[in-house]
């Protein structure tokens, strides 16, 4: 079984000085954690995979495509596959 705790991952990718840490990449699925802070736009390109965003802290806004919305704490969010964000 492959678990980990969120305080682990804040720490390793605090240490690693990048943004994002993928912490889990199988061949249908990775799954990271990228820390924005305050302000910071993400410059990210769309990519070739569908994502999804989880808001663990802070609020911001988020342009997907043509739609733009507020998120925060809880806030969950679909991008697919080459759909600018």
């Amino acid at each position: 079984m492959d678990a980990f705790e969120l305080s682990d991952l804040v720490a390793r990718r605090a240490a690693s000085g990048r943004p994002y840490l993928e912490f889990l990449s199988v061949p249908d699925l990775s799954v990271g954690l990228y820390v924005l802070a305050p302000g910071e736009p993400d410059l990210q390109q769309p990519h070739t995979e569908d994502e999804v965003y989880l808001v663990l802290s802070g609020r911001g806004r988020i342009t997907v495509g043509d739609e733009v919305g507020d998120v925060g704490p809880g806030s969950v969010v679909f991008v697919g596959a080459t759909v600018p964000h």
